[in-house]
């Protein structure tokens, strides 16, 4: 259920603009330019900066829409450290500079079939070749420290054949395929589809190529993985290239685990395997120090809550003397960078909608070392001099994510570097946004943000949308969002806020769902509306609920619960625990949020299905979800639609073709995600009449 929405959301632009009449023609050459639904798809995003070891150049991936085949595209870009000479390189993704800056590794698709690790020199002459040559593609390329070989993850399949006794077919005859035989619990993925029978293990290439070698073997998986889904794994070398360590559970029943992972040690020459950690828990990320006498890694100690927050962890390279460094932080960590002298690590972590980057001493305590409201996701680190120069993608909520360089020993404001969105932006006016803090339930306060329209009037009156963010363990954020400002330039104040449950604000502000979600939460959302309307410019008529995942849940409790809202876009919902735990690809993550499985005790299971409260709902509802959908899949959306159909309230259900989770990952898709909401909000004001406008 986690929410994928950044990714996709920050490229998504619309605005309604009626055709002017020849009485407004004149009128309308002076109104402000706002966003258009064209503007889509010439959005570009940026993202995976990586310095070169002597600090002078940045490569990066670059996106764009591809219009004639309805996708996102990308490629490698490279800069000098400055922001000049920025220009394409070659197509591809996940580079990574050689120790030594000679040379760059990444991923692009090659023989025999899909993607492939690839080497270029940085020379003038640009040689190019093709490493690997496997049928399961590698993952996580990374050099070893002195430059000879590259480690990577890939699938080892694991036939299971079951036998029996067929006749032969009849020369010509078409029988149907065999059935697919299931016997794991994660036999399907979100995005991927029914996956293979096999195990994700270690190898090593030789830089100039050759065939690969594995280094782990087994029925058990390298990588952490959240409930069976494959995402690669962490793992980093030794700086005697002798070593690598990793996250996973060598557990031959690791299809029945759930947060289970450790950190372990190989040695590349024999294959001896080591576990370092000893508490039980979800231990991953693992980085060795510039010394190699200890390793970062981030985790939390084995738990029955339904989520748990990660801490930055030390020990030493043997496994000895773990401790938690950052434990007063209570923020989740992410991108660990190791300072040049061993001393403790920098890290990028959200807090109260911002992203910044800490630093986590070795001998224990975190501190914040970038300040300001933005998002700042730390790419890579070189050292420079005195400087250690940091290159991170950059967004607030005015500007698109760019790339900026800054020092981390003297974290001033970053320089942008790409000014990638300039174009599309010129001469457009951008919806204000607005910080507000507000009380709900238990006198919690409560974070949010409020879009306002362009021309915004504080004595008019204006349609309210409130969208509610997936997860539900996850975290609203400061960075630009097209898909709000696209809102707001159809003339919507949007309403967006971080209920309990939500990350960035501390375990005890997250646990307040724990084992009741949804609960509180409603509550925060409630008494966000009220403190919004209290400024005077909401229409009361025309206000409008959605969300998608952990949002389209919400929303749909929402509306069981109250009929303020003119209308809702509800999108892939769980609406149903009970075949949500066996209809997703997160099995274990439904069940984490009940005590008891519902065989034992069903009655928490229906009173927090949203399907349980349909005989309250009386607010016309759009209910969006992909056909494809793994993770809250059609029967969720199928049965809320046909207990509404039922019950006689206003809905449609539109069913997107060739989506997985969300509904957004086909561009032209992003921008009917829009254009239904709209028209759909636009037919309805409060009490169920027809609006007098319509898009």
């Amino acid at each position: 259920m986690r929410r994928h929405h950044l990714a996709l959301a920050t490229l998504l632009i619309a605005t309604w603009i009626a055709a002017p009449t020849a009485a407004s023609a004149q009128a309308t050459a002076t109104e402000t330019k706002t966003l258009s639904i064209a503007d889509l798809l010439d959005f570009e995003g940026v993202g995976d900066p990586q310095i070169s070891p002597d600090g002078r150049q940045i490569l990066y991936t670059r996106r764009w829409v591809n219009k004639t085949e309805d996708r996102f595209a990308s490629a490698l870009w490279i800069m000098n450290a400055d922001g000049t000479k920025n220009r394409f390189l070659v197509e591809g993704s996940n580079a990574r500079w050689s120790p030594d800056g000679t040379r760059i590794l990444y991923l692009a698709q090659g023989e025999p079939r899909g993607s492939q690790i690839f080497v270029r020199w940085m020379d003038a002459e640009g040689a190019t070749s093709q490493v690997t040559r496997v049928i399961e593609g590698p993952q996580n390329p990374q050099w070893a420290p002195d430059g000879k070989s590259i480690a990577f993850v890939s699938v080892v399949p694991a036939e299971s054949p079951w036998a029996i006794d067929m006749p032969r077919a009849p020369q010509g005859a078409k029988w149907t395929e065999a059935p697919r035989v299931v016997e794991r619990l994660h036999y399907r993925q979100d995005r991927v589809g029914f996956t293979e029978p096999g195990f994700t293990h270690l190898f090593v290439v030789s830089a100039d190529g050759g065939t690969p070698r594995q280094l782990t073997s087994g029925e058990w998986n390298v990588g952490a993985r959240f409930d069976g889904l494959v995402q690669g794994a962490g793992f980093d070398w030794m700086p005697d290239s002798r070593t690598l360590v990793f996250d996973g559970l060598m557990d031959g029943n690791g299809d029945d685990a759930y947060r289970l992972s450790h950190v372990h040690a190989v040695n590349v020459a024999s294959g001896e395997i080591r576990k370092l950690t000893s508490r039980p828990g979800m231990w991953t990320s693992p980085k060795v120090s510039p010394d190699g006498r200890m390793i970062a890694y981030s985790g939390f100690e084995e738990t029955t809550r339904t989520w748990a927050i990660s801490d930055v962890w030390i020990m030493n390279s043997d496994g000895t003397n773990q401790r938690n460094v950052s434990d007063a932080l209570d923020r989740d960590p992410g991108s660990f960078q190791w300072a040049p002298d061993g001393s403790g690590v920098y890290f990028s972590a959200g807090s109260e909608g911002s992203i910044n980057v800490y630093f986590a001493a070795a001998s224990g305590g975190a501190r914040q070392v970038t300040q300001g409201v933005q998002t700042l996701s730390l790419g890579s680190t070189a050292a420079a001099g005195r400087a250690l120069i940091a290159v991170a993608v950059r967004s607030d909520p005015a500007e698109p994510g760019d790339i900026v360089r800054f020092d981390l020993r003297q974290p001033g404001t970053p320089t942008r570097l790409t000014n990638v969105n300039e174009d599309v932006l010129a001469g457009k006016t951008l919806g204000d946004v607005e910080e507000i803090w507000y009380t709900s339930s238990s006198n919690t306060r409560v974070q949010g943000w409020i879009v306002k329209p362009p021309d915004f009037d504080p004595s008019k009156k204006y349609p309210l949308v409130m969208e509610i963010h997936g997860g539900p363990f996850a975290m609203y954020n400061v960075g630009f969002s097209s898909f709000f400002q696209s809102f707001a330039a159809r003339g919507y104040v949007v309403l967006y806020t971080n209920p309990r449950g939500s990350t960035g604000y501390g375990t005890d502000f997250m646990n307040g769902i724990d084992h009741a979600y949804p609960g509180v939460d409603y509550d925060d959302l409630m008494a966000g509306v009220d403190a919004t309307i209290a400024k005077g410019y909401i229409d009361t008529d025309r206000m409008y609920v959605g969300g998608c995942s952990g949002g389209g849940k919400l929303s749909s409790w929402v509306i069981g619960h109250t009929d303020r809202f003119a209308a809702a876009a509800v999108r892939c919902p769980v609406t149903n625990w009970m075949t949500m735990a066996g209809g997703s690809d997160v099995p274990f993550f439904s069940h984490s949020f009940f005590a008891k499985p519902f065989w034992e005790d069903p009655q928490p299971w229906l009173e927090r299905s949203s399907l349980m409260k349909v005989g309250n709902v009386s607010t016309p509802t759009l209910i969006m979800t992909g056909e494809l959908d793994m993770r809250t899949p059609m029967p969720q959306s199928e049965d809320y639609y046909a207990a509404l159909k039922m019950r006689g309230v206003p809905t449609k259900l539109l069913r997107f073709k060739d989506e997985y989770h969300g509904t957004s990952s086909k561009p032209s898709n992003s921008l009917r995600t829009i254009l239904y909401m709209d028209s759909w909000y636009k037919q309805w004001t409060k009490g169920g009449k027809a609006a007098a406008t319509s898009s």
